[in-house]
């Protein structure tokens, strides 16, 4: 992986090259602006952030917290009623939650945030 930032403030350009650390292109991004930095995999070509393409960008308009909900149940493999067991809640609530019926509350979403280990905000 090749990173070449561009930043007027250093009047010019520096490269790193090799395997660079997650860690280290975080703080590369975060220091510079994403703006101003090009990635580049082993054969040159420019790599393209996801996150700046439209369809990604469709995409988050249309996410809601019921749909996460939906979503990251059915990557673990729980039913709606073990979900619910889990809650202390019935089968027909968690329902309600991931078709937009029912709201969840910031309770639920730090519990829901718990059992499925991501962010709370993925249920607010």
């Amino acid at each position: 992986m090749l990173v070449v930032v561009s930043q007027p403030l250093i009047n010019g350009r520096f490269r790193i090259e090799g395997d660079i650390p997650a860690s280290v292109l975080g703080f590369v991004e975060k220091e510079f602006g994403k703006e101003n930095i090009s990635i580049k995999n082993d054969d040159g070509d420019e790599l393209i952030d996801p996150f700046e393409l439209d369809f990604f960008k469709d995409f988050k308009k249309r996410e809601t917290p019921g749909g996460n909900l939906r979503f990251y149940r059915k990557l673990v493999g729980m039913t709606q009623a073990e979900l619910a067991e889990r809650l202390g809640t019935s089968k027909q609530a968690v329902s309600g939650m991931e078709n937009g019926r029912r709201s969840i509350s910031k309770a639920t979403a730090k519990e829901l945030s718990k059992i499925f280990d991501v962010s709370v905000a993925r249920f607010i």
